[in-house]
């Protein structure tokens, strides 16, 4: 045993480096394993790696749409938890943001069909009612040319038949007695002195004295006592205006004689029908008191103008009615086959693919080549209806396809995935019903909100208005309500301003905001939605925070006629729009005051100013 510690001793030097030679080694062993460990473990995580960065799994809100996040969580909106949100990828497929996504269930499930876009002959049938009227050109109004009394009556009732140069009355006129007179003693003169024969004749010539009862008083050479009133044309007496012995004088009308041998048919033809309607198309109609029997017509004369009251203009027809059934007033209904053009097509879809609102029309475009049925939103300018189709002006071309069922609800999988849709051009979530407490504002988020009153008084008013703001480039969603005159905008600030969008709305006869409609056009809106016009008036209210604002307002509009009421803290003055005619100042100043609030007339009883809170509190000196 001492030997071998003697031996250690003597030895110690190089068993130490040994040892460390060793622990050397073994740590160059070790760490070339594992480095080569830990790079074949990368290669397997690369080979493995399923490049989630490309393909994230994010989470939305099941009530606001909107809301992604790439982690679960809490929606900020309603605290509800998100879901997983399934990804839009399609079995490897590129695909564009703006495209929505269906599975062929999903796809089969909402019944989703689709036709190619093919153009054709635009051929529409017009159904048009109307009525058979006088043609005017063929009526005779026969006034007194000279005054004097009726003597006899030949036409003893009206409706009655007669001729032409038959005679209607006769009628006694010292007047006309003259007359003849001075022309038997120009007579006498009418070699010598040929003017006056002729200033003599020709003044029984414009008491409608015929050339033959010109020549019967010159051949008698005596006046005559009575003058037979004679019809100008065939026809029959629509009126008459005299009874034996009625004294007339000169101008007054006697008879009226209408020649119903031809006669108008006048159809009633609505705004959306005029595109079809040309001078000369033929129309087919039948009349409810003559059934069996279809006539037929052309198109003589398209009125130029719109009734402003029935919204429709007339559309003439002239038949010939020898036989005398046609008689005026009768209802017709006519049919016509129209064309827009001779040998020439257009491109028309079903109306079912087509989406409208406002003035913005969209269809939804199948994206070609693809395994899962995938679309794109489309905007277009329609043009005229062609029975159950539409003409597209611009937007599709030939070949194209497109959804024509299902139409809807490829609309909303398109609202709910924040992506182009009908109600939002621009993209983004659009408010729902289900609000969780939230506001619309929040539910667009890249939209500004802009509240303003418009004047209005029915369901066409609040189409009109609502159509008049969309029109506006930017607007994305509007609603007006009618109980409160209000219009609630959406709109990209970036392209349009509200000032802009009252602007547009007051061009169509309503007034908004601080603009006031022309006189003009307010005056040609339909009798239903010519709303009370305003009078404008401010009052001085003492108030002091948005409580009092409130309360200052709520009073002024509780009295009867006020349609608006605004508060300005800054300058304490109230500014009121009255209904014509109900300004009443000094009923919402009472009004205000027995709210706790001093206006310029009328002191707040101390007892209800003490009540206010203690914010609301304004200093009365």
């Amino acid at each position: 045993m001492k030997g071998i510690i003697d031996n250690i001793k003597e030895n110690y030097k190089l068993i130490i480096g040994v040892l460390f030679l060793g622990l050397f080694l073994g740590w160059l062993i070790s760490g070339s394993s594992s480095d080569v460990n830990k790079s074949e473990q990368g290669i397997k995580n690369h080979t493995g790696h399923k490049h989630e960065s490309v393909n994230p799994q994010l989470w939305t809100c099941s009530m606001h749409p909107q809301i992604k996040q790439d982690k679960p969580g809490k929606c900020p909106i309603c605290a509800m938890d998100l879901i997983p949100l399934k990804s839009m990828q399609s079995d490897g497929e590129h695909v564009d943001p703006n495209e929505i996504v269906m599975s062929e269930s999903a796809a089969k499930l909402a019944d989703v069909q689709t036709q190619i876009v093919k153009k054709g002959k635009p051929v529409i049938t017009v159904n048009l009612q109307g009525k058979v009227q006088v043609d005017e050109r063929r009526i005779s109004e026969l006034t007194s040319r000279f005054g004097g009394r009726i003597e006899k009556l030949f036409v003893n009732f009206t409706g009655q038949n007669v001729r032409k140069g038959e005679k209607l009355a006769s009628i006694y006129s010292p007047a006309l007695l003259s007359a003849q007179r001075e022309l038997l003693e120009a007579i006498s003169f009418k070699e010598s002195r040929p003017g006056l024969y002729l200033a003599a004749k020709g003044k029984l010539k414009l008491w409608d004295l015929t050339d033959a009862q010109i020549e019967a008083i010159e051949e008698k050479g005596e006046p005559q006592s009575y003058f037979n009133i004679l019809s100008p044309i065939t026809g029959t007496v629509s009126m008459r205006h005299v009874a034996i012995g009625d004294y007339v004088k000169e101008g007054m009308p006697l008879f009226k004689v209408v020649d119903l041998s031809k006669v108008w048919v006048m159809f009633d033809a609505y705004e959306r029908d005029l595109p079809w309607i040309k001078l000369g198309d033929e129309v087919h109609f039948t009349l409810q008191a003559i059934p069996g029997k279809t006539y037929s017509a052309r198109v003589s004369y398209i009125d130029p103008f719109i009734s402003s009251k029935t919204r429709v203009a007339n559309v003439r027809l002239e038949v010939s009615n020898q036989d005398q059934l046609l008689k005026p007033e009768m209802f017709a209904q006519g049919v016509l086959q129209s064309e827009i053009a001779e040998n020439k097509t257009e491109i028309m879809v079903p109306k079912s693919a087509v989406l409208w609102t406002g003035k913005r029309s969209v269809v939804y475009v199948k994206v070609p080549d693809r395994k899962s049925p995938l679309f794109l939103y489309r905007e277009l300018v329609l043009g005229p209806e062609a029975g159950a189709f539409y003409v597209i002006k611009e937007g599709l071309k030939e070949g194209e396809e497109i959804a024509t069922n299902g139409v809807f609800k490829i609309d909303a999988a398109s609202q709910l995935q924040g992506l182009p849709s009908m109600m939002n051009p621009g993209g983004g979530a659009v408010p729902t019903g289900h609000n969780h407490g939230g506001n619309t504002k929040k539910m667009m988020p890249n939209m500004d909100e802009a509240k303003f009153f418009v004047n209005g008084a029915c369901e066409m008013c609040k189409e009109n208005i609502e159509t008049a703001a969309l029109a506006v480039k930017g607007v994305a969603h509007v609603l007006w309500d009618k109980e409160a005159k209000e219009l609630t905008m959406h709109y990209d600030a970036k392209l349009v301003n509200p000032e802009k969008v009252q602007k547009a709305i007051t061009e169509k006869g309503y007034d908004a905001g601080d603009f006031r409609a022309d006189n003009r056009v307010y005056a040609e809106l339909p009798e239903c939605c010519q709303y009370p016009r305003m009078e404008k008036a401010s009052v001085w209210v003492n108030g002091n925070c948005d409580m009092c604002k409130a309360t200052i307002e709520k009073a002024a509009l509780s009295v009867n006629g006020v349609l608006r009421a605004n508060w300005n803290s800054e300058t304490h003055m109230l500014n009121l729009d009255f209904e014509s005619g109900l300004n009443d100042v000094d009923a919402v100043e009472k009004a205000i005051s027995a709210s706790g609030y001093d206006t310029k007339n009328y002191k707040a009883s101390d007892s209800i100013y003490k009540r206010l809170p203690e914010c609301c509190q304004y200093d009365r000196k």
